[in-house]
Formats: structure tokens, C-alpha cells, sequence
């Protein structure tokens, strides 16, 4: 291990019972001589690379970390062991269908202490639309068992913008999560990718203005009933932020291991091989994209805006060596007049007006960087 302050690890695990219509991550369905195949690239990119021995979160995702077989899920776990000894926040996302005591057993074991849970819709008919294979149910049990267990953290993800999702249905599929007591909850809108089943079935998105009222349906609902909405998509109730995303909006450098993660360091940001089949081939091989000044200060500007409290000036200066006003002077004096920016207690944050439309507003930014 070594000195350097990378604060997080992301592990990607490409393998899926199934795959979902809507997804386009780097994923293929499992089979256990080529998860086999994978975790032995895994352990050679592990001990190829200087892992920092003060990392705060580590986060598996995927694919499905939970559909790898119990002594594979074992194995990855123990190669993860030296890093993840003094961690504040363990995850691994899991689907609702998970109904192994021993997976949960192992989870526990190796010091995991947050589960992402992909619920997505509580109404069976869009579950069997988007391909999903489990049932509402399935998801409160596997919350109840992982309770049982000590693990109480737990994040569910939310889906709206679904094909034909009714205001009706998504307010049900919002009752039936709550009821979950989750400490957190992601929310996201359906994107059509070309390379998904929805894409290859020519799926079209929902209205823009069923859309937009959707979101702020879910906003109303869940400030309401205490969450804090900290990030443009994320919830969570007091204390519990995700500290492994707020990391990466806050533009820490990361790890990035395994086939179809990425991670960002001090070179730039970094991919692996385009291919599990080149990953196993060659695991330490990173393909890099340098990043320019300019680059990374809009970089830094775009995860940080994402979050309700903003971009820290201090920190933006410290990194850069310029205030933001130095960099962008017309944009932000601009949208600061026209009320969508606001610098508040050291921060350059969106209000209420300029956060849904943040995407536009990040357009200014680059137009007056030339980016």
C-alpha cells in the first residue's frame, strides 16, 4: 500500500442474471467460468496497483455484485480485505431478488455496511416491461433480511419516465419505497441508449413535460416526508449523503477496478479495456484521457454544481490557484443577476431557479471557456 489520498475504490462486476432493457453499462449475463476468468484479472489489477491506505469508501457495482456465486463472492471480498479495513462507508449494490442468507451472511462478514438497491418501480407490469425479475416484495424482504443482519443503510433506486408510467403509478411506486424506510434514495429518468434493448426496440421517451412534473412530483413527495435532497438526483435522511458519490462530486480522484469501470488520478481520467476479454488479457492496461486546465476546473465546477450545497470557493482556488470569477467573469456575474447562481458561506451554488436547468447553465460556462 502507499501514502497517496485517493479517498475512494469502485469495483465493477460485469456479469447479470439478466440484462435489463433500459441498460447500456458494461455488462453481459453471467456465467460462473467467466466470472471465474474476471476475478482472477481483478486480483492482478489489485496487486498492480498502490491502493492508499487511507480510503475513506469503497463501492462494488455493476452488473449485479449479488449474482456472482457465494465462493466467488467470497473471494472478491477477501481480495478486498487489506483496503477495507478502516472504511466509513462499504457498498455493494445488490438486486431485490436475492434471497441467499449466506450471500447476506458474507456481505456482513467482510465489513460491508451499505446496500444500493436497485427497487426501480413497484408497479409489476413496468418491472416485467423494463425486464426486471423481481417483485415489490422481493424488495422489502431483502431490506428486512439485510436489517436483521446489522445493515440498516440502505439506498433504493427509483425510476420515472418509464414507457406509458403513469403520475398514478409512479406515486405508488414512491409510497411503496418510503414504506421501505430507505436512508437513502436515488432517483432517475429513463435515457433511451441506442445499444439497450429499449434502443434496439425503438422505445420513445416520455413527454418533456410529463417528465419535468414528474421529478418535481418526487421532490414535493420526499422533502415532505424528510429527506434532504443534497443532490440533483439523490436523497437521503439526515447524516446519510453517500459518501462514496459525494467524493466523486466533490472531484476527488478514485480507483476505477475491473472491466467497465472508470477512474480518475493525477494523469487524468481512465478506462479499461473495451472488452472483458481484453480486460482478463491485460488487466493493468489503463487508457487514459488527459485532461487540460480548463478541462478540469469545468470539471470540478459540473460534479459540484450537481450538489445542493455547491462548489467550494476555497477549495476551487486551492486547486486552481483562481477564484471562479477569474476564470468565468461574465457567467457567473450574469447568472448570479439573473438569480440562478448564488456564492453563500464559501460555496457557488445553483437556487431553487437554476438547478433543474443546471445543464443549460453549464453550456454558458463552457462557451466562455471555449471548451
Amino acid at each position: 500500500m502507499t501514502g497517496n489520498n485517493i479517498p475512494s475504490l469502485y469495483l465493477h462486476v460485469p456479469f447479470c442474471a439478466s440484462v435489463c432493457f433500459y441498460c447500456d453499462f458494461a455488462r453481459q449475463v453471467y456465467r460462473s467460468d467467466a466470472a471465474d476468468r474476471w476475478l482472477d484479472a481483478v486480483e492482478t489489477e489489485l496487486q498492480g496497483t498502490e491502493i492508499s491506505d487511507s480510503l475513506e469508501t469503497v463501492y462494488i457495482g455493476g452488473g449485479t455484485p449479488s449474482c456472482l456465486s457465494l465462493s466467488q463472492l467470497e473471494r472478491l471480498l477477501s481480495m478486498l480485505d487489506p483496503y477495507t479495513g478502516e472504511v466509513k462507508e462499504f457498498t455493494v449494490e445488490c438486486n431485490p431478488e436475492l434471497n441467499e442468507e449466506d450471500k447476506i451472511r458474507c456481505l456482513v462478514s467482510h465489513g460491508v455496511n451499505r446496500i444500493s438497491m436497485g427497487l426501480q418501480t413497484a408497479d409489476s407490469g413496468l418491472l416485467k416491461r423494463t425486464g426486471r425479475r423481481h417483485t415489490p416484495d422481493d424488495a422489502k424482504r431483502l431490506v428486512h433480511q439485510f436489517s436483521r443482519r446489522g445493515i440498516s443503510n440502505i439506498s433504493l433506486d427509483l425510476m420515472y419516465g418509464l414507457p406509458e408510467q403513469t403520475m398514478s403509478q409512479l406515486d405508488d411506486s414512491i409510497s411503496f419505497a418510503l414504506s421501505c424506510k430507505p436512508a437513502h434514495l436515488s432517483l432517475y429518468s429513463l435515457t433511451v441508449e441506442p445499444n439497450s434493448v429499449f434502443g434496439k426496440q425503438e422505445v420513445t421517451q416520455i413527454d418533456e413535460d410529463l417528465e419535468a412534473d414528474m421529478y418535481e412530483h418526487i421532490c414535493g413527495v420526499l422533502k415532505h416526508a424528510g429527506y434532504d435532497h443534497y443532490e440533483i438526483s439523490n436523497f437521503s435522511l439526515p447524516g446519510k449523503a453517500s459518501l462514496h458519490n459525494s467524493n466523486v462530486w466533490n472531484y476527488h480522484d478514485f480507483y476505477g477496478i475491473g472491466y467497465g469501470a472508470w477512474g480518475k488520478d493525477r494523469k487524468g481520467r481512465y478506462e479499461h479495456a473495451s472488452s472483458l476479454k481484453a480486460y482478463c488479457a491485460d488487466p493493468l492496461y489503463k487508457n487514459y484521457t488527459p485532461l487540460s486546465g480548463n478541462e478540469e476546473m469545468f470539471e470540478c465546477l459540473m460534479m459540484g454544481l450537481r450538489l445542493k450545497r455547491g462548489v467550494s470557493a476555497e477549495l476551487f482556488q486551492t486547486r486552481f490557484g483562481s477564484p471562479f470569477e477569474a476564470i468565468w467573469p461574465v457567467t457567473v456575474r450574469t447568472l448570479k443577476e439573473e438569480g440562478m447562481l448564488e456564492e453563500k458561506d464559501g460555496y457557488l451554488s445553483c437556487t431553487e431557479r437554476g438547478w433543474p436547468v443546471m445543464n443549460s447553465l453549464l453550456v454558458d460556462f463552457m462557451e466562455e471557456a471555449d471548451l
